[in-house]
């Protein structure tokens, strides 16, 4: 009686098996990580050419779209809805709070840096009430608006130390009531309390005691240094 020899399933038909149901494991940097887009928004040519020049340097950053005012600044993210924008505060047209107000009013998670040479206390209070993310100087090192552009990107708020502090004591300050405004843009171009009431429809002696209260709360003596005082602060400008 014969006895049949079984046979094992072949070797290489298993290798073979196996290796078609392996999958290939990806390759160290097949994965492209996007870049930051980010829109420009500043009246000067000369400070948009160089910030596009700073940031295309970097690789993990790109321009997409240029700004020459505020209202172009808000049409930009509208086209391109860039994960940052660059605003400089004092702009034609539409400045840069009312940029950061209708942008924002389109998208409330909009991530906005305002990029600017005022550094007054009324002038930050009013970008990050406006909802702005970070505040930066022009004059800030360049690795530092670069670090702020990734940490606003990332979700931070980003405000240097000194103008944080200035924003704490405008919060925690006196503030000046909007008749007060008024009546101080009046004096900055120079008319008198008798003018300032025929302007505003009120008496000489209300104007009177607004200027008053105007100088206790900014801590002058004198019309001309409230003036000074107010348009170093942001509270008007001339």
């Amino acid at each position: 009686m014969s006895s049949k020899k079984k046979t094992a399933p072949s070797s290489k038909k298993s290798a073979k098996k196996r290796t078609s149901t392996q999958k290939k494991a990806p390759k160290v940097g097949d994965t492209k990580k996007s870049k930051i887009r980010v829109v420009i928004a500043d009246d000067h040519s000369v400070v948009r050419e160089g910030l596009v020049s700073l940031i295309t340097r970097k690789t993990d950053m790109t321009v997409v779209g240029e700004a020459s005012n505020g209202r172009e600044a808000v049409d930009l993210w509208k086209e391109h809805h860039p994960d940052v924008t660059l605003l400089d505060l004092r702009m034609p047209e539409l400045d840069g709070v009312g940029a950061l107000k209708e942008i924002r009013s389109n998208d409330d998670k909009a991530r906005i840096i305002v990029l600017t040479t005022f550094d007054g206390d009324e002038d930050i209070y009013r970008a990050i009430q406006a909802g702005a993310k970070g505040y930066l100087l022009k004059d800030a090192p360049r690795e530092a608006l670069m670090d702020c552009i990734r940490r606003v990107h990332a979700g931070e708020t980003c405000v240097p130390v000194h103008l944080a502090a200035k924003l704490a004591q405008r919060v925690s300050g006196e503030t000046l009531s909007e008749r007060e405004i008024d009546v101080l843009k009046l004096m900055a171009q120079g008319k008198s309390n008798k003018e300032i009431g025929s302007t505003l429809f009120i008496s000489e002696g209300t104007v009177k005691s607004h200027v008053k209260s105007i100088f206790a709360k900014l801590n002058v003596i004198s019309r001309t240094e409230a003036v000074a005082n107010a348009t170093r602060r942001g509270l008007i400008q001339l």
